[in-house]
C-alpha cells in the first residue's frame, strides 16, 4: 500500500470522509467508478492484481483532479490475501464505508470447448472474489452499523449469453450472493446491491470486430452502447445516503437489453 497526500479539495462532496475500496479499478468500468467516487470526496483504494502501473496511473489521475487515491495490490480470488488486504486497510483508516466488487475476467468459449481451468478461473475471480472481500469486511460493517456494497454483475448474468457459460454463471451467482448478503446485513444498516451493465464502451468491447460490435448494439433497444460513466453514476448513487432504503436489488444499466 503506497502513501498519498490528502488533498484539501477532496474533503468536499457527498462522499466526503468515506473510505471506498474498488476492486479491479486500474482500468475500464472499475477505473471510471473509482474516479467518480473520488470526485464526490471519497478516499478511494484502487485495487489491482495484474498491472501496478495502470493502477498507479489511475490513482494519479484521481489525485491530479483533486481527489484522494491509493493503490492496493491483491488477488481477490485468494481468500487469505483478501483478509490481509482488509486488515491493512482497517489498520490504516479504521473503517471501510464503500465496497465495490468490480474485479472480473472473461474466458469465453462454447461449453463443449471450454476447459475446466477457464471455467474455474472466471468463477474464482468474478464470484469467489466478491465473497472473499465481503466475508472479510462483513464484521467491520456490522460493527459500524453502516456500509454500502455494490457488486458489478452483468446483463449476461440476467439473460445468459452463448459462449459465456462461465461468465454468465459467475454473474448470475453474484446476483444470488448479493441478495443473500443483503438479507444478512440489512438489520445493521448495511446495503448490498448489484449493478448489471449491458453493452458498455470499454477497451474490451473496442477490441471486438466491427461485426460483433454492430451485433451487440442491435440487441440494445436504445440503439447504442452505454458508457463507463453510466455505470459509475449508478454506483455513486448506491454508495451515497440517498439510497439508504435500497438493498438486495439488481439494477440493469443496459439500455433496455434485459427488458
Amino acid at each position: 500500500m503506497t502513501e498519498t497526500d490528502r488533498t484539501p479539495e477532496a474533503c468536499k462532496g457527498e462522499l466526503a470522509g468515506k473510505i471506498a475500496l474498488v476492486t479491479g479499478a486500474s482500468r475500464g468500468i472499475g477505473r471510471g467508478i473509482a474516479k467518480k467516487l473520488a470526485s464526490l470526496g471519497a478516499m478511494v483504494l484502487v485495487n489491482y492484481n495484474g498491472s501496478e502501473q495502470r493502477a498507479r496511473e489511475a490513482a494519479e489521475e484521481i489525485r491530479s483532479a483533486g481527489g484522494q487515491a491509493e493503490c492496493v495490490g491483491c488477488d481477490v480470488s485468494d481468500f487469505t490475501a483478501c483478509g490481509s488486504m482488509v486488515e491493512q486497510i482497517i489498520g490504516k483508516y479504521g473503517r471501510v464505508d464503500i465496497l465495490v466488487n468490480n474485479a472480473g475476467v472473461t474466458r469465453d468459449n462454447l461449453l463443449m470447448r471450454m476447459s475446466e481451468e477457464d471455467y474455474d478461473k472466471v468463477l474464482d475471480i468474478n464470484l469467489k472474489g466478491a465473497f472473499n472481500t465481503m466475508r472479510h469486511l462483513s464484521r467491520y460493517f456490522l460493527k459500524q452499523r453502516s456500509g454500502k456494497v455494490v457488486n458489478i454483475s452483468s446483463v449476461s448474468g440476467v439473460l445468459g449469453n452463448a459462449g459465456q457459460a462461465n461468465y454468465s454463471a459467475s454473474k448470475a451467482g453474484l446476483i444470488g450472493l448479493t441478495k443473500s448478503v443483503a438479507r444478512e446485513l440489512a438489520s445493521r444498516g448495511v446495503c448490498v446491491n448489484a449493478v448489471a451493465p449491458g453493452f458498455i464502451d470499454t477497451e474490451m468491447t473496442r477490441a471486438l470486430s466491427e461485426k460483433a460490435r454492430e451485433s451487440g448494439v442491435a440487441a440494445v433497444p436504445m440503439g447504442r452502447m452505454g458508457s463507463v460513466e453510466d455505470i459509475a453514476e449508478m454506483v455513486a448513487f448506491l454508495s451515497g445516503n440517498k439510497s439508504d432504503y435500497i438493498t438486495g436489488q439488481v439494477i440493469c444499466v443496459d439500455g433496455g437489453m434485459a427488458i
